[in-house]
């Protein structure tokens, strides 16, 4: 079974459409005891950085969440649910991200030519052999909507990067951690790919 966690933000239905599109046992949920029996948890998102870390803590998952973690269940947070993995985010100073994984979220830099937020389909360059890419050729092409973006302290957790005014920390593993700032589920082919990926960890 795999669990999504629930913690009311954006984006929730079309991940679980994806999943259930590859012939998983899904469940959307914010109970502790149903994401700690998961095989597989996913912390989606499209949202506010401060607001999702308060919704988080609201509903008590946060300590939920570290428990995944510590449990060694495969983990994989989407577009804001990769930059809550983080510590901190230009976008809510003062807020603390959930600590998974060293690094911060800074707001994509303006270079007169590219609209920010970023929205659309960019060319993903593989790098240190991440699992969530088995298969799939380098420069696939994915969806990204965001106007802010990771950057990890360690660039060997850094499995995929992409091209976007600066170089953008588009996807990062280590051990059974997994994040990407683009969105899979909406992604075609190459998307579900890698959310089998994922589901076959």
């Amino acid at each position: 079974m795999l669990a999504i966690i629930d913690y009311d933000a954006g984006n929730i239905k079309s991940v679980e459409k994806a999943l259930k599109l590859l012939g998983q046992d899904v469940v959307v949920t914010r109970d502790a005891e149903t994401i700690l029996n998961a095989d597989r948890v996913i912390l989606p998102g499209v949202g506010a950085f401060g607001d999702a870390m308060g919704k988080l803590h609201d509903y008590g998952l946060v300590e939920v969440i570290h428990q995944v973690v510590e449990k060694n269940i495969p983990f994989l947070g989407i577009c804001l649910g990769l930059q809550l993995m983080f510590e901190s985010s230009e976008e809510t100073p003062g807020v603390e991200g959930l600590g998974l994984l060293k690094g911060k979220i800074v707001k994509i830099p303006e270079n007169g030519e590219l609209k920010i937020p970023h929205m659309g389909w960019n060319s993903l360059h593989f790098q240190n052999n991440g699992r969530l890419f088995a298969n799939l050729p380098q420069d696939s092409y994915v969806y990204f909507v965001h106007s802010y973006y990771l950057q990890a302290e360690d660039e060997s957790i850094v499995k995929a990067t992409t091209d976007y005014s600066t170089c953008i920390h588009a996807s990062v593993e280590k051990d059974n951690v997994f994040a990407c700032q683009f969105h899979p589920e909406k992604s075609s082919d190459v998307g579900l790919t890698i959310l089998k990926n994922f589901c076959e960890i």
